[in-house]
């Protein structure tokens, strides 16, 4: 062998030396990273069995939104530990919403081009039982008490309630039977007593009452929102109250809380939490000073959750809907939730 060849061959090796230290060193860079992320990431979670079932006891579903393999994941924690470890489902889900075993889950199928999105209705045991494609951006979704009819809003222009700029299309299942209206806009809407047409109305933010029938939402038009109370045996909607945006029915179907846009708040960050008595429609402000773009959720009779911008995307808060106390931070990487309650209690 020459010089020049032995020269050749150890200058190869070297540089395959160099090359396989460098990988070496990139993936261990990469292990650290990832498990730096898992550990900024919040509380550990796990992957496991995630049920909407009836449990042995409270406890939350949520879209998990700590960072590592588990995030967006529908992941579960005991009500009455909600900053414990996670039991994640596998199920990813940009909106979603649970009650008596049916969960709607809005989820984005990555393309190579472009991202679409689907409506999945899910079990129980979080198995899909239907799925319906999206015309825009998931925003909103709710089941009602029953289980039988679930909602959803998605954003078809623009991508921010904060502005003047965007469209939505609100759908209505009916799980038992199939039927979908594919928007809200195919009723007939009323409104200050008339019957009211204009090509800018939108719909968005559903709640169910427990009577399978009636619902409430926000309808725009005009530069103006108003909650209205939808009947689904007749396909109408009436108004009902002006400068309602997501209301959110209580359990004893006697308020709802929303978002309300408030004079001298910034343009980006507009609105505060009000609840509003459906008897005598007075407001109350809740003790949230802060802008809140979501559709709060009962956690019980009387406290209410939503989230707010967080580290990971979103944070869970809760606040009392009398408009006493002051607002607490429920648990961090969280959005979507749905308190899904134990076994009613026996009667002696």
């Amino acid at each position: 062998m020459t010089l020049r060849t032995k020269l050749l061959v150890l200058l190869t090796a070297l540089a395959v030396l160099g090359g396989i230290a460098t990988a070496s060193l990139l993936h261990a860079s990469d292990r650290a990273d990832e498990k730096d992320r898992a550990q900024a990431g919040g509380p550990p979670v796990a992957s496991g069995q995630v049920s909407l079932a009836p449990g042995s006891a409270d406890r939350i579903v949520f879209r998990n939104m700590a960072w590592g393999p588990h995030r967006d994941e529908l992941a579960t924690v005991p009500a009455a530990a909600p900053a414990g470890p996670r039991t994640a489902s596998g199920v990813k889900c940009l909106r979603f919403f649970a009650a008596a075993g049916t969960g709607i889950c809005l989820q984005a199928e990555r393309g190579a081009v472009e991202d679409t999105y689907r409506a999945v209705v899910l079990d129980a045991d979080l198995g899909e039982r239907a799925h319906y494609p999206l015309p825009g951006v998931p925003t909103r979704a709710r089941v009602s008490p029953s289980g039988r009819y679930v909602a959803w809003t998605v954003f078809v222009g623009g991508d921010s309630y904060a502005g003047t700029d965007f469209s939505t299309r609100t759908a209505v299942l009916d799980t038992r039977t199939q039927r979908l209206t594919a928007s809200l806009e195919e009723y007939r809407a009323v409104k200050d007593g008339r019957e009211h047409h204009a090509a800018d109305t939108n719909f968005w933010g559903v709640t169910f009452s427990r009577d399978d029938r009636h619902f409430y939402a926000t309808m725009a038009t005009g530069g103006r929102t108003y909650l209205v109370r939808g009947d689904l045996g007749t396909r109408t909607v009436t108004t009902l109250h002006e400068n309602v945006e997501c209301p959110s029915l209580s359990p004893d179907e006697t308020r709802v809380v929303y978002k309300k846009r408030v004079p001298g708040a910034p343009a980006d960050a507009p609105w505060r939490l009000y609840a509003l008595d459906l008897a005598t429609l007075r407001e109350t402000p809740l003790a949230e000073p802060r802008s809140v773009d979501d559709q709060a959720v009962w956690r019980d009779a009387h406290t209410v959750a939503y989230s707010l911008p967080g580290d990971y995307g979103a944070d869970l808060y809760t606040v009392p809907a009398d408009g006493t106390g002051a607002p607490k931070r429920l648990l961090t990487a969280g959005l979507a939730p749905a308190f899904l309650a134990g076994p009613a209690p026996t009667r002696n």
